[in-house]
């Protein structure tokens, strides 16, 4: 029997005791896979992104790419894409938290081969002309402000029918599949998809809210329209500005059967912003990536002065405060992970009723490099190679 001076067992009576105590039980813990809730941080009341503000210079960027149409020869197999990824200095992988950007090079009469994968991407073309990316049989050309969807699993491959060489950005939901462990990738068999038409697609839908009956049912998650060209995105900022006027309009890339995101996992916008002072400051959940379609302006990222123009391309993380300023008119193409974070219910937006104080200017890494003319954004092939059509 223990005397009336002894401590009881299970009653430490001191400090060191105790503190004895919980290190053996964490130690015992991490033995075993285990670990208490208590010793992770605290969850915080918002969103703290590792996602970074960044910026590219299309001077810096395109470059660079034609160097890699120098390099990397695709008939070769030098992984069958020359495209630069944009990698956020926040973070171990991705652009976004979600998401990928890169900027994608194709030489004059080149061509790349097929392949498909469980990622799904989207291409927003550039600089260049009489390029086509066919995306299961259906070969969809790729003019300046062009966009053209690459979905889950479509074989797709391009093709550079024009004497110019052609760049577009690509966004791809790669990081968040990957964390999902859910990549997959096989290359076509054959190199190169048999064609079954070009604007196959486009066809089914001749215009806003017009679709044909004919042709079989449309069961995919994405949408039926693989080409959304620039001149009908174009006209639709135009009108919207023209009935409702203010300083910007945005439109949403849709799938024209649903409403929906054209791509379930990526929200593609094209906003237009005109002079006149600074956007009202907004922030919303899920990382952006900003591509500079035309028009040069600054934006103020979480106090920082971001200064951009044709061909930049710039992020904006989570929940971080925006406000974009223009000195001419100017169309940004925008994707996200909005369309994950709405169908998980995890979306929100505001807008802030006071301005962002200017603490500082972003200073972007460059080379010193010289814009190459024939690379500037906008531009389209003089003519195309003989047999384009076919």
């Amino acid at each position: 029997m223990a005397s009336e001076t002894e401590p009881d067992a299970l009653s430490p009576s001191d400090v060191d005791t105790a503190e004895v105590a919980f290190d053996e039980l964490c130690g015992a813990l991490a033995a075993r896979d285990l670990k208490g809730l208590w010793s992770r941080p605290p969850l915080q009341p918002e969103p703290r992104p590792m996602t970074r503000a960044h910026l590219w210079r299309w001077d810096t960027v395109a470059p660079l790419a034609r160097q890699a149409g120098k390099v990397l020869d695709l008939d070769s197999g030098d992984g069958q894409r020359r495209a630069l990824q944009f990698c956020n200095p926040g973070l171990k992988a991705g652009t976004t938290e979600a998401l990928f950007g890169a900027y994608q090079y194709l030489e004059a009469g080149e061509t790349a081969p097929a392949h498909r994968h469980s990622p799904a991407a989207v291409r927003f073309m550039m600089t260049g002309s009489s390029v086509y990316t066919t995306v299961d049989g259906d070969a969809c050309w790729m003019e300046p402000g062009d966009l053209v969807l690459t979905p889950n699993w479509a074989w797709h491959d391009h093709s550079n029918k024009s004497n110019q060489p052609a760049i577009w950005l690509d966004v791809i939901d790669v990081v968040l599949v990957a964390t999902l462990e859910s990549v997959f990738f096989e290359e076509h068999p054959v190199g190169m998809q048999e064609l079954t038409g070009h604007g196959v697609s486009e066809r089914r839908f001749a215009g806003p809210g017009l679709r044909g009956e004919s042709g079989p049912a449309h069961t995919k998650p994405y949408s039926p329209l693989m080409r959304y060209p620039y001149a009908q995105t174009d006209a639709a900022l135009g009108a919207l500005h023209e009935q409702d006027g203010g300083q910007s309009v945005t439109v949403e890339y849709t799938n024209p059967l649903t409403g929906g995101p054209a791509i379930p996992t990526i929200t593609c916008q094209m906003t237009r912003i005109y002079p006149g002072g600074l956007t009202a400051p907004r922030r919303q959940t899920g990382g952006q990536i900003h591509t500079v379609f035309r028009g040069r302006g600054r934006s103020v990222i979480g106090g920082t002065e971001f200064e951009w123009g044709p061909g930049d391309v710039f992020v904006v993380p989570s929940w971080v405060p925006v406000e974009h300023e223009v000195s001419e008119t100017a169309d940004l193409f925008i994707g996200s992970d909005r369309a994950v974070l709405e169908a998980l219910h995890l979306y929100r937006e505001e807008e802030l009723a006071e301005r962002q104080e200017v603490m500082g200017a972003f200073t972007p890494n460059t080379g010193g490099e010289t814009p190459d003319p024939s690379l500037r954004v906008g531009a389209r092939a003089e003519s195309r190679l003989e047999g384009a059509n076919g």
